[in-house]
């Protein structure tokens, strides 16, 4: 992959927008069939706003805090915004009324705040349950024996829609990863049998994602591609 930090970002985006379509179509799929989420952990507000202009709509946070300060910044643009981020308990309510979509819930308890707390206005919380592929102790992540489960509990709350499933793999080699894509597409189409209509797969990132394109992510995690090297948070 080219040398990010030394490309102007229109020119990194374009240079992502064509890998994404490349391996969308080497692996048989249209490439409008993938979508860029930008995580923007750690970036300004002018960094997000810079690659809105751009024609960037989805922005990836992790950092509850951080990203309300940016949303409050950034309020008159349309953008789509995904918390990607562990979740705790006392921030369920920011997150049900402050994002459009939540990838991390790995447990019921999260899952009923957020449809409680969600506002009865809005449409439902789209939401991806994480699923810990590679049984890793220091990773979240509902384990596939007890995903279908969850799932149906999920997939029962009344301000929630169940889009699909995340992961967040291993990054110690491309087979392994690739291995973990595989078994969290399986388990995807496993639920389909009892959960129709789920239709996102949130995985893959700035070093791997031609790989879980190529397993059928229907969402890409690219941060460092796009903006270059991650700054250090304060």
């Amino acid at each position: 992959m080219p040398d990010a930090p030394a490309l102007p970002l229109a020119q990194r985006l374009y240079a992502v927008q064509q890998q994404l379509g490349n391996a969308a179509m080497a692996a048989g799929r249209a490439p409008d069939a993938v979508q860029l989420l930008a995580v923007s952990k750690t970036r300004s507000a002018d960094d997000i706003a810079a690659l809105a202009a751009l024609g960037v709509r989805d922005f990836g946070e992790n950092y509850l805090q951080e990203a309300l300060a940016k949303q409050a910044q950034l309020a008159d643009l349309p953008l789509t915004w995904h918390f990607i981020g562990p979740i705790q308990s006392n921030k369920t309510r920011d997150i049900a009324r402050r994002f459009h979509w939540v990838h991390s819930v790995d447990r019921l308890r999260i899952a009923e705040r957020l449809s409680e707390q969600r506002g009865a206005e809005q449409p439902p919380l789209n939401i991806c349950l994480q699923v810990n592929v590679d049984r890793e102790a220091s990773k979240s992540g509902v384990t596939p024996e007890q995903l279908p489960a969850l799932a149906q509990q999920v997939a029962a709350l009344p301000h929630l829609r169940l889009r699909g499933l995340m992961a967040l793999p291993s990054a110690d080699s491309n087979d392994r990863n690739r291995a973990a894509f595989a078994t969290l597409a399986r388990l995807q189409q496993q639920l389909g049998a009892t959960l129709p209509g789920l239709d996102t797969l949130s995985m893959g990132m700035s070093d791997d994602f031609d790989t879980a394109i190529a397993e059928g992510a229907t969402f890409v995690r690219i941060g460092t591609a796009l903006f270059g090297p991650r700054p250090a948070r304060p």
